[in-house]
């Protein structure tokens, strides 16, 4: 049996809550990894999500860690979804009553990736949210 444990540096990109607004991107580093998997869980939806009102997760990616600096990932930059314009890696934009989770994974070349729950129109109420980075493929193992 091979040991996950010690391959795989889990990182929040955002913090399992339920929410309404806009999280607060944080810079992911990936140096010293040669891969990211993403993992989008939502659970159901606290609204019901419409072309207005809705939630759109944008994955950017940088040279540096100022958030602020990153831009929008394309399609060649990821495996498992399809990119909309603008780096969006998935749409909240219809009924979304059961929880799930998205899988994807990050091949660009950039150093850093920030993940951005960006809510449009009103949210009178939360949708659980949280998306974990998982580094892989680590230059040196194990790690920690």
């Amino acid at each position: 049996m091979r040991d996950g444990h010690s391959n795989i540096g889990p990182v929040l990109a955002i913090g399992p809550a339920t929410l309404s607004a806009d999280n607060t991107p944080v810079a992911i580093d990936r140096l010293g990894f040669e891969s990211l998997a993403l993992l989008l869980a939502i659970g159901a939806g606290g609204i019901t999500f419409t072309d207005t009102n809705k939630i759109e997760f944008v994955l950017k990616h940088g040279d540096t860690d100022t958030v602020n600096d990153h831009v929008a990932v394309s399609q060649s930059d990821v495996l498992g979804v399809t990119v909309a314009a603008g780096g969006i890696v998935k749409s909240l934009v219809a009924a979304h009553a059961a929880a799930d989770v998205t899988k994807l994974s990050y091949i660009g070349s950039k150093r850093y990736v920030s993940v951005l729950a960006d809510f449009g129109g009103t949210h009178s109420t939360g949708t659980p949210i949280a998306v974990m980075v998982v580094k892989g493929h680590p230059a040196s193992a194990p790690v920690a």
